[in-house]
């Protein structure tokens, strides 16, 4: 039961060593830099810090009545939970935290993970994901593509008062500053959605503090940039400035991999793309009474998997993270420098203006309803009714 529970994990660590080449080339992994010659023990605790989602069986079927495991369908959804967990790390921890077996971690540590357990009444579980893209036009069951998975991370934030994230999703291949800026310091969280939302918090979470969202200021950045980078085959001529971008400090990796077939990309060697793979089945893992996690199967501890840039599928997504305003206005400083002066052929486009003709830019806000975690499914089914009713009425 043991091996089940935690299966294909019996890897050790040092096993990682047979799997990385010999070579003087640096390796990269979310914005920091490692030499095999000379660190390879450091490169290893980084990548198996990373928060590790992969199939799960065995939870509460979604809806009551559907899946009770992703398995053959989750693999982006669980993409986007690792790309997001890495910004709540970076917000809470910091992005040098490092996880070490049987060491006792920060109550913040366990906060996090239970934002992503397999739970209706957690914020990010696969039930709240799958259930919100049913919005996005996506059956609950159905394979998801890196916008989608963007668009229903964006939502769900709006309900999470503890992390307390702007979440901006570029259009067009375009990042306006000015839009990203408002919705950053935008007063948008009021005492009614305050009140509200910490009852979600309350389930959620299994906490019952303050929220760390309502101190006025710059609101946290997760910036998910989708792209599309060629018809059929990624274009070459993108492969530098996409490299460049694991290289950024607020860098949160990238969302792609290969059709029906999503993998959460951490950096690279060379050619190559480190990644973590969601694809590994495992059984349902719940908190503790205590509020801990037994997080044993939350970390990948067996050899990164590698793939060459060329193999990969031209639609991904590129994640960010923006603690302070000045890691965003260095950010715009890079793009400038690394991406967008170097090439003829932009991978995107940063623009200081909102367009004249886009339409307005309104900082999203938490749809009025007053909910508890457990029932949020059920007030997103009634969104969702009332979206359709209004469309029908515009037609």
């Amino acid at each position: 039961s043991v091996l089940s529970r935690y299966e294909n994990q019996i890897t050790i660590l040092s096993d990682y060593l047979e799997e990385f080449p010999e070579t003087d080339e640096p390796v990269w992994i979310l914005g920091r830099q490692h030499h095999l010659n000379t660190d390879k023990s450091k490169l290893l605790l980084d990548i198996s810090a990373r928060l590790w989602f992969t199939y799960r069986r065995k939870f509460s079927p979604i809806g009551g009545t559907g899946p009770s495991s992703d398995t053959g369908w989750g693999c982006m959804l669980r993409c986007g939970q690792m790309m997001l967990a890495q910004a709540l790390i970076c917000r809470h921890l910091g992005r040098d935290w490092q996880w070490e077996k049987h060491k006792k971690q920060p109550e913040e540590y366990h906060r996090i993970l239970r934002c992503f357990l397999d739970r209706k009444d957690c914020c990010y579980s696969i039930h709240q994901m799958a259930q919100m893209g049913v919005g996005e036009g996506k059956s609950i069951g159905e394979w998801f593509g890196p916008n989608t998975v963007a668009q229903v991370l964006k939502k769900l934030a709006l309900f999470d008062e503890w992390n307390s994230l702007a979440v901006y999703v570029s259009m067009d291949n375009t990042v306006v500053i000015e839009d990203i800026k408002k919705m950053c310091w935008s007063p948008a969280q009021s005492s009614s959605i305050a009140h509200s939302s910490a009852h979600l918090h309350r389930n959620a979470l299994g906490q019952n503090k303050n929220t760390a969202g309502l101190c006025p200021g710059w609101k946290p950045l997760l910036l998910i940039i989708p792209l599309r980078l060629g018809i059929n085959h990624i274009n070459p001529v993108y492969i530098d400035a996409f490299k460049e971008c694991f290289k950024m400090p607020q860098s949160l990796g990238a969302l792609g991999g290969k059709p029906n077939n999503a993998y959460y990309f951490i950096g690279f060697l060379g050619n190559e793309l480190i990644y973590l793979d969601p694809h590994t089945t495992q059984s349902f893992v719940d908190s503790e009474e205590n509020g801990t996690v037994d997080d044993k199967s939350f970390h990948c501890q067996q050899a990164p998997h590698r793939m060459k840039i060329m193999n990969l599928d031209p639609s991904v997504a590129l994640g960010f993270f923006c603690k302070e305003e000045c890691d965003f206005d260095n950010w715009c400083s890079l793009v400038q420098k690394e991406i967008l002066k170097q090439q003829s052929l932009r991978m995107f486009e940063l623009v200081q203006k909102h367009p004249p003709h886009w339409p307005p830019f309104i900082p999203p806000t938490k749809p009025e309803v007053t909910t508890t975690g457990a029932e949020l499914i059920e007030s997103t089914d009634k969104l969702f009714e009332l979206e359709e009713e209004f469309e029908i009425l515009s037609v």
